[in-house]
Order: structure tokens, then sequence, then C-alpha cells
């Protein structure tokens, strides 16, 4: 039995099927849902290319809020127990870190996420945060894999 279930979110329409996963496991559960999106505010060195990180960090932000929002109002349509979080992230490939450190704080005791299910050459060159939460989690991870 789940009683605090966590679920990552993006812009991706494959991540609106992980929330409707959350929500139907969440209900049934008569559990918590959290619903966190993680900003990542990174930007790679690049030569010669001028960047203004306040504007960047605030339009990422901004853009994270509103998925955020959106989310949790389709949520709450179904299910009255939810809380969102904003994760923000300055360094390359900590999504997965971010992602575990925040169910553990928050004491989820399931973790809903979804992926693509790459294979391959594009697997290999863009890795899979869900993968990584898979194998460092604590708590057990369930998976959402795009149509």
């Amino acid at each position: 039995m789940y009683s605090r279930i966590l679920v990552a979110v993006d812009d991706d329409e494959i991540s609106k099927l992980a929330l409707d996963e959350a929500i139907k496991l969440a209900k049934d559960q008569k559990a918590k849902l959290c619903i966190v999106y993680v900003a990542d505010e990174y930007i790679p060195a690049g030569e010669g290319v001028p960047v203004d990180f306040k504007q960047h960090e605030k339009s990422v932000k901004k853009q994270g809020q509103s998925i955020l929002k959106k989310m949790v109002a389709l949520a709450r349509k179904q299910h009255n127990k939810v809380e969102s979080s904003l994760i923000e992230i300055i360094e390359p490939n900590h999504i997965a870190a971010k992602i575990i450190a925040a169910a553990d704080t928050w004491h989820a005791d399931l973790i809903v996420l979804s992926t693509h299910g790459r294979k391959g050459l594009n697997r290999l060159l863009l890795g899979s945060v869900a993968e990584e939460v898979m194998r460092d989690a604590t708590v057990p991870v369930h998976i959402v894999k795009g149509k």
C-alpha cells in the first residue's frame, strides 16, 4: 500500500501519461500525490555565445511553474490530495538525483516517471533519467512508457 506518491513531469505528452497513472494509483491507494518539475537551468559553456543568465533562469522557472500549474489543475479535478514542487538545478546531468532527493525529502514511497523507451544509439546519446532513477532510488519506481 502506498501513501505518498511522487510523480515527475515535464512538458512532454508522455509525461501526462505518467501523471494520469499516478492519479489513478493515488486515488486507488487513497494516497497523497506530489507533482514535481525539474527546472534545468544549466547552460553548457560555449565560445562567443552571450547569455543573460538571470533572464534564462527566470524563463526556465516561469515555464516550470506554468507546467506545474497545468498538471496540478488536471490532478485536482480527479484527486484532492495534491501538492507540487519546482526543483531547480544548475549542474549538468543531475535531474535523476534531484528527483530522488525530492522523493526522499517528501518521504515518498513510490516514484512515477515516464520514459520514451529509446533504444540503441539514441538511448546511448541521450541517456535515460528514468533508468538512473530506477537504479538509484530507495523506493519502488513505476515507469510509464510512451506509446
